[in-house]
């Protein structure tokens, strides 16, 4: 669920910056901070699942 809404959240972010809501230098800075959290997220779900396969 939490991997999908940051795609969501990517998706009108990326929206927002073609419509011409967002100036360059903002939707970089957004960009770059969806993109750490999607690391840290699957980071955080491969931990999970390895937990789970190795109680």
């Amino acid at each position: 669920m939490a991997y999908g809404s940051i795609c969501e959240l990517e998706t009108q972010v990326l929206l927002s910056g073609d419509l011409d809501s967002l100036d360059r230098k903002s939707l970089s800075g957004l960009q770059k901070d969806i993109g750490e959290v999607e690391r840290m997220l699957k980071a955080l779900i491969k931990s999970l699942e390895h937990k789970r396969l190795n109680p």
